[in-house]
């Protein structure tokens, strides 16, 4: 069975991240049976990351700030995670399945795909969004 999104609950989640007037800092899009479907959201990135067990399947759409002592500025990231239980043929379809999540989040510096916890730690994503920002001031003072 082909794969949906429920297009108008996941874009709310995914305009909540992005409205500057909420807290909310990350939603994840989760699935339910052959639906794409909000999974949650919340302040803090712990929360998302509690979700990231080996037999589940998700999308993360997440806020972060960064930047340097000259210029702070908030970066989102789309990561899809894939848990290490997941069959071969649920790995295979996420592929596809993201070209939806993809129609709904749109705007985001860089993407991940994870399977491994470790990759999942907040200052390993902080620092990749930071190199892929451009200007770093702060090397300018070491």
């Amino acid at each position: 069975m082909a794969t949906r999104i429920d297009k108008e609950a996941c874009r709310e989640a995914y305009n909540l991240v992005r409205d500057d007037n909420t807290e909310i800092n990350w939603a994840s899009f989760k699935y339910e049976g052959s639906m794409i479907v909000p999974g949650g959201q919340g302040r803090e990135y712990e929360e998302f990351k509690r979700q990231c067990t080996d037999d589940v399947r998700l999308f993360g759409f997440i806020r972060i700030r960064t930047g340097d002592s000259m210029s702070k500025r908030v970066k989102f990231t789309l990561i899809t995670w894939i848990g290490e239980n997941i069959s071969g043929l649920q790995r295979a379809k996420i592929s596809t399945d993201k070209a939806l999540v993809k129609d709904i989040v749109q705007n985001f510096a860089k993407e991940f795909m994870i399977s491994d916890i470790r990759e999942l730690e907040e200052d390993y994503i902080r620092n990749e969004l930071k190199k892929a920002g451009g200007a770093n001031y702060d090397a300018q003072a070491e």
